[in-house]
């Protein structure tokens, strides 16, 4: 899996990889796509971007990938050389170093894991709202 944490949107009822762009008075969307399409500029070989008021958008979600590991649930942050960086999504500091975590700051206990001893690999997709996010 390339990304571990994006954003996804619908426009015009296809999907798009999505980055989400503060303007004074409401969201903009930058839409990436790897093909030419109408209305989109190229701005670099094999990347073209249009930028729309997320309101003309169908949806914008927020996708993070998360897994079970050792019975825990965790968010996935990285990869490298057949091992996932996890990030426990749990509240239990004892659970934390049961599991041989290392704490990076406060409340934040990661571990990297042997990517076969994970399961349940899966997105989590969240949508994007006025209400559950401030712009």
């Amino acid at each position: 899996m390339a990304s571990w944490h994006f954003y996804r949107a619908r426009w015009r009822g296809a999907d798009y990889p999505a980055s989400p762009e503060p303007h004074a008075l409401e969201l903009w969307v930058r839409l990436r796509s790897g093909e030419p399409l109408d209305g989109f500029e190229e701005v670099e070989p094999g990347c073209h971007v249009r930028t729309v008021p997320v309101t003309e958008c169908d949806w914008l979600h927020v996708v993070t990938v998360v897994c079970r590991w050792r019975g825990e649930w965790f968010q996935v942050h990285g990869e490298r050389d057949g091992l996932l960086l996890l990030e426990y999504l749990g509240g239990s500091v004892l659970t934390a170093r049961e599991l041989g975590l290392e704490r990076v700051e406060r409340g934040v206990w990661r571990a990297w894991a042997p990517r076969p001893e994970v399961t349940e690999l899966r997105e989590d997709v969240v949508p994007i709202t006025a209400e559950n996010h401030h712009f």
